[in-house]
């Protein structure tokens, strides 16, 4: 199969976007609206990172190919470290290739067990919901589970506030299942993969990264790059992962982590980016 960035160049200003989001796992963009609106404002190239889902790839594929806009085989695999979370941006690999399938899928039947079993445990503590909406929450990708138990709950009276809501979720056993970041990494590079951290100065539920915890997490695994560029990164800490991945050779992503059109795609140069593109086979002039 021939993929929408085979043999694609672009110049120096070409405008890029390495992390958006569909309703293939928690974002509400459609994937046909996000790579219209692509197309419409003349992006060189946007990448669609799915979380944990490299499964729906080639029917991505498919859809920008039709509508004639690039896209770059990627997904944001949704992993742990030190008991926090840190989302690894892979990208390039070969979505046909067995590990980081299989990986991914594991996480996806963790999440729906947990969930399910957090819905019994509700009932039992007397918080129902009907059985219906449990079953279209089960078949929701599982990046969208957490958000949706809330909801459900909110729904059916169980607490009119989101914090009550989700705290009943909690108690009942609801986790946002995790992959181990070192298995994740092994096995996008096992699939051909390029790994980035994702967001790594965004903090709130996420770990904050300094250069200091960068160096510790670099040890024990093998990230290839880090993405520098995101809204919420402060200049100075975008100024500070620039200068890292500089000291340590390590590739540079921008992505704007656009979930609908609320929050819409940003126009980052490729020049910004051109060392993980041209890794990825892409020619920047």
């Amino acid at each position: 199969m021939s993929f929408t960035t085979h043999g694609l160049t672009l110049t120096p200003d070409a405008p890029i976007d390495m992390q958006t989001h569909t309703i293939f796992s928690d974002g509400r963009w459609k994937p046909d609206a996000l790579i219209g609106h692509a197309k419409a404002a003349r992006f060189g190239l946007i990448a669609i990172t799915d979380h944990d889902r490299p499964d729906i790839v080639l029917e991505i594929q498919r859809i920008a190919r039709e509508q004639g806009q690039p896209v770059m085989i990627a997904t944001e695999m949704t992993t742990a470290w030190r008991g926090e979370y840190t989302d690894i941006l892979c990208y390039g690999y070969d979505p046909a290739a067995a590990p980081i399938l299989e990986v991914c899928a594991d996480l996806q039947r963790r999440q729906r067990e947990n969930t399910a079993q957090t819905f019994e445990n509700l009932t039992r503590g007397g918080y129902l919901v009907p059985q219906a909406e449990i079953d279209e929450i089960l078949a929701l990708p599982g990046s969208a589970h957490p958000s949706a138990v809330v909801a459900a709950l909110q729904r059916n009276g169980h607490n009119a506030h989101e914090r009550s809501a989700g705290t009943l979720a909690k108690e009942a056993g609801h986790n946002f299942e995790t992959i181990n970041i070192v298995d994740a990494v092994e096995a996008a590079h096992a699939s051909g993969g390029v790994c980035i951290v994702a967001h790594p100065g965004r903090g709130i539920i996420f770990t904050q990264y300094d250069a200091a915890l960068l160096d510790e997490l670099r040890r024990t695994v093998p990230i290839d790059g880090i993405e520098a560029y995101y809204p919420d990164h402060s200049d100075e800490q975008v100024d500070m992962f620039l200068a890292y991945a500089a000291e340590h050779n390590l590739l540079v992503s921008a992505g704007s982590d656009s979930h609908s059109p609320n929050r819409l795609p940003i126009k980052y140069p490729a020049a910004n980016c051109r060392a993980l593109l041209e890794r990825l086979g892409i020619t920047v002039l």
